[in-house]
């Protein structure tokens, strides 16, 4: 029987973040290919479920990490009747480890030694082969080796409803020059500065573009969003906290360009060939950068992490971490607008 023919079932336990359930959405999506039968049921978290919904083709159960041990118990009991030809373990955090004892599949595959973190091999028969890539899609794109399915370079299809694309014109406005400003990350240490921002975003403004600033009704992103608008004399058409996130993949997919540092929108953009100018200096940008637009990524990491470490950046984990809690600020904005006039170029912007 061939792949085409045969009726797999699947389930992936990959629980968060947005931006790492993009990336292992491109390898679903290639496993579907591959298997057009394939019956896929997603175990995801609560946020990334709104990511997920659009995909009538993959069922999701739905685990709200605030619910704990009751839950876990809660997924074992709605998954009790399934069996699975394969699990793809594809997060290494105990807390899905611990899920993934109440899925039966037959095989259950997880990471190779080098990211099987908190003992999830403990979990799992099978591992994957190691990547000879750094980044993280590039070991989730070996989860496809094991059934078969020869690794192809990521795409992603994001089915778009005709509301939220309409909801995204409007909120956009006419311009027909888009730059899209994510300012805010789930982690604070993470955002570059308020002066950098607004000053990337008047040099925007004066080429000509609308610059939208966007992100989720979290506080403290409404709060730095409202300072840079404030900064700019309130030029700027400030988004932030007005979409969900169906609305928002809209609204970055008809954008020019998006700013962003290392957050999960980054990697929405990738998925509908946005263009991303990536801010980087905690983690490895070939590691969690933006995948088709690592090459636009401004990056302090490897000056500062042979600094911290006093070693070549070739010599270290690629998972090292800046602990520099000002690391952001050592990104210059005369280097983001020498980025930002690359790209321009480049993509006819």
């Amino acid at each position: 029987m061939t792949k085409q023919q045969t009726t797999l079932k699947v389930c992936i336990l990959r629980l968060s973040a947005i931006g790492d359930v993009c990336n292992a959405l491109a390898v679903v999506q290639q496993l579907q290919n591959s298997y057009p039968n394939a019956d896929v049921t997603w175990v995801c978290g609560k946020a990334e479920a709104q990511l997920l919904a659009a995909y009538s083709n993959i069922k999701l159960v739905v685990y709200n990490k605030k619910d704990g041990l009751k839950g876990m118990l809660a997924i074992k009991r709605e998954l009790k009747s399934q069996q699975f030809d394969v699990l793809l373990h594809m997060q290494a955090a105990l807390r899905a480890s611990m899920l993934s004892c109440g899925i039966r599949a037959k095989r259950k595959i997880g990471f190779d030694k080098s990211r099987a973190k908190d003992g999830q091999w403990l979990f799992t028969n099978e591992r994957i082969a190691p990547a000879n890539s750094a980044h993280v899609l590039d070991g989730f794109l070996q989860f496809l080796l094991p059934l078969g399915i020869d690794i192809q370079a990521p795409s992603w299809h994001v089915p778009l409803s005709e509301a939220d694309q309409d909801t995204a014109k409007q909120l956009l406005g006419s311009s027909d020059k888009h730059i899209v400003i994510c300012p805010a990350a789930s982690k604070a240490y993470k955002n570059w500065t308020l002066q950098g921002y607004a000053g990337i975003a008047q040099y925007a403004l004066e080429q000509g573009y609308q610059v939208s600033l966007i992100g989720s009704p979290a506080s403290n992103e409404v709060a730095l969003s409202e300072q840079i608008n404030q900064a700019c004399q309130g030029k700027l058409n400030n988004l932030c906290g007005k979409t969900n996130l169906s609305q928002l993949w809209a609204l970055i997919a008809q954008a020019d360009l998006l700013i962003s540092p290392d957050t999960g929108p980054a990697h929405m953009a990738v998925a509908v060939n946005t263009p991303v100018l990536g801010l980087y200096a905690h983690h490895n940008p070939l590691r969690t950068g933006p995948y088709h637009y690592r090459d636009y990524v401004v990056s302090v990491w490897q000056t500062l992490i042979e600094k911290e470490r006093g070693k070549p950046a070739a010599q270290l984990s690629w998972r090292s971490r800046v602990k520099d809690p000002n690391a952001m600020q050592h990104i210059t904005l005369d280097c983001v607008i020498e980025m930002f006039e690359t790209i321009k170029t480049e993509q006819q912007l």
